[in-house]
């Protein structure tokens, strides 16, 4: 069974990952307002859920684990919250990349 940090065990095919906060302020210092603010593309995987097989006989297994950093594609997803905490529900498939 997955290991998690946190409080949801994904589902098979299903990873839980926390939003990274996007910087508010500019590199030369603008503060950008809050509806300038883009939704996070990226974020920390706290858990993982088992392999799984598609409709195909295909065995899909997650392409990161627990504590890497992850892009993600920007509508993918569900988000849910938790004692104020917000997390995302991701398929396998909606990683893009792994940040080294």
């Amino acid at each position: 069974m997955a290991k998690s940090t946190a409080p949801i065990l994904p589902v098979p095919g299903y990873l839980l990952v926390q939003p990274k906060k996007k910087e508010k302020v500019t590199a030369s210092g603008i503060v950008l307002p809050e509806s300038h603010e883009e939704k996070p593309q990226e974020g920390e995987v706290l858990a993982v859920g088992a392999d799984f097989v598609t409709d195909y006989g295909t065995k899909k297994t997650a392409p990161c684990t627990v504590g890497d950093t992850v892009v993600y594609r920007e509508w993918g997803g569900k988000e849910y919250k938790v004692n104020d905490v917000e997390y995302l529900i991701l398929k396998f498939e909606d990683i893009m990349a792994i940040v080294k």
